[in-house]
């Protein structure tokens, strides 16, 4: 089973969904940590319907194509559940942005700064966007969040993990423009400068 198997079948726990709505909702809920492409979805669906994870059943439409909807089977539903506490498979981390961090000190500082500046605000204004829904489902879903058995909870869990991604780039993003906008050469770059003067 793939994580984008499993992806599919967290969806299918909550609601029986078309190819369609999976995709949408792996773009939207599911997107926010865990991405896929709409090709990829379809393929995968097959696999788990083969492996006898989900099965479909075809609802006609009047005024559109028949629709195939998915649903979880018992034994999918057992196998998502042995996966939810199984230790993840470590991954090596791969952030470009780190990755510019590491080589920062050779770059321009007033680029440099505003590069750091533009990323730091990119993150707060998913942070907002974050902390809205928090608000939403903090009103609407009032007792369910505090129920550790509910879906309603693991959404909740979920989205406060992005918040506090989000806010802890965000908040590297500034310190990292403000230590670039105080910067001063350090001894071993004056003496670099001074060496190819001289030469």
């Amino acid at each position: 089973m793939t994580t984008l198997g499993y992806a599919i079948l967290g969806l299918l726990s909550r609601e029986d969904l078309s190819g369609y709505d999976l995709t949408r909702r792996m773009a939207g809920r599911v997107g926010y940590f865990w991405s896929a492409r709409h090709s990829q979805i379809y393929p995968e669906l097959a696999r788990l319907e083969d492996g006898g994870y989900v099965t479909h059943s075809v609802v006609e439409q009047s005024e559109r194509p028949d629709k195939k909807v998915y649903k979880i089977t018992a034994e999918g539903l057992d196998d998502l559940k042995a996966w939810v506490t199984q230790p993840p498979v470590p991954r090596p981390i791969r952030d470009e942005f780190t990755l510019k961090a590491y080589s920062v000190w050779l770059a321009d500082k007033e680029e440099a700064a505003r590069l750091y500046r533009e990323e730091g605000l990119r993150h707060e204004e998913q942070l907002a966007h974050y902390e809205e829904l928090r608000a939403w489902m903090q009103g609407a879903w009032r007792e369910d969040l505090t129920s550790t058995d509910s879906p309603e909870f693991a959404t909740y869990a979920t989205l406060r993990r992005g918040i506090g991604y989000e806010k802890e780039y965000a908040e590297w993003c500034r310190w990292m423009a403000d230590s670039i906008e105080r910067r001063e050469p350090s001894e071993k770059r004056k003496k670099s400068k001074s060496g190819k003067n001289g030469g």
